[in-house]
């Protein structure tokens, strides 16, 4: 990937698209290319076919997409399934039928079996029932990640890259607390209590679970470090992870932190914690020479700070 190479950002303006975007122009990339959700449709095929005959892009990263939390992911089952696949797929037959050299595909920690194994390979894909709350954004990106391996064994070669990250976090997240995920969702719950002087706030569950974040930077990092390194990789899937976990007790210590809360923290035992622990085994990336560098702590001070400086931008 040269400087100047033409390089598509799908969903520049997400979480992951403008860390992307940051981070290319950060090293010296010229010819990104960006397109507004409203001037481009990604469901619609003829559309983004006549986008890759303009601009043929020579490398494309897909980081458009419709995500959620819970709650958001069992009021609009069929929304996600419908647009998640229709994006990817018409980006997919785009990108094949314009040439591009590399496409990095985003898949998800959720794609992997309810009871799976810890730490999670990617061997461990698709090999079972997934969490029943996210069954339909998981079925769309199993099918991401199937169209991934089909066009390279049709095809030949590794044109279709698919890095799976456990659950990412930064600048430019969704913070609405009914339709994030765990860790934006509570900073902005903090972030209340803490307006509103709360004397304190109550978590579901024991707080015992373990998970895996990872900063939006990273990723992005990773995507690049793929991009370039793409005559080193073997496999088709590769785990995007820190290495490290955390309990829930733990990240809300933190977020008491981040955001400057006063008030207690009180458990609601009552209900439910969830799987003990999702943690990835990124060993299979991690060998090419890639690794993490931004550290939980810090990755949420830096969000928070955006939070704070965003107002407007986020939700």
């Amino acid at each position: 990937m040269q400087k100047n190479s033409r390089i598509y950002i799908a969903g520049h303006t997400g979480l992951l698209g403008s860390a992307l975007v940051k981070k290319l122009e950060a090293y010296g990339y010229t010819n990104i290319i960006t397109k507004p959700r409203a001037n481009l449709d990604l469901t619609v095929q003829s559309v983004v076919d006549a986008f890759f005959k303009e601009t043929t892009p020579e490398y494309v990263f897909i980081a458009a997409g419709l995500t959620g939390g819970i709650i958001a992911n069992k009021t609009y089952p069929a929304t996600f399934l419908h647009t998640n696949i229709s994006m990817q797929d018409n980006i997919f037959e785009a990108a094949m039928k314009h040439n591009t050299k590399h496409a990095v595909f985003y898949g998800s920690s959720c794609v992997y079996p309810r009871e799976c194994p810890q730490p999670m390979k990617e061997d461990h894909l698709m090999t079972g029932p997934v969490e029943v709350t996210s069954e339909a954004y998981a079925a769309a990106k199993f099918a991401g990640l199937k169209a991934c391996k089909a066009y390279n064994n049709q095809f030949g070669g590794l044109r279709f890259i698919a890095l799976v990250p456990n659950s990412m976090y930064g600048p430019n997240d969704n913070f609405s607390i009914e339709n994030s995920h765990v860790l934006s969702a509570l900073m902005r719950r903090f972030h209340d209590a803490k307006v509103e002087a709360k004397p304190s706030i109550t978590l579901w569950g024991t707080g015992s679970p373990r998970r895996e974040f990872i900063f939006c930077s990273d990723v992005a990092e990773a995507s690049i470090f793929a991009v370039k390194n793409a005559g080193s990789l073997e496999n088709t899937f590769y785990n995007i992870g820190t290495g490290a976990d955390c309990s829930i007790k733990e990240l809300a210590e933190y977020m008491k932190e981040v955001t400057g809360f006063k008030g207690s923290l009180e458990w609601d035992t009552s209900k439910p914690d969830g799987a003990p622990k999702k943690l990835l085994d990124s060993k299979r990336f991690l060998s090419l020479g890639w690794k993490a560098e931004t550290k939980l702590l810090d990755g949420l001070k830096t969000t928070y700070e955006w939070f704070l400086s965003s107002a407007d931008k986020r939700l």
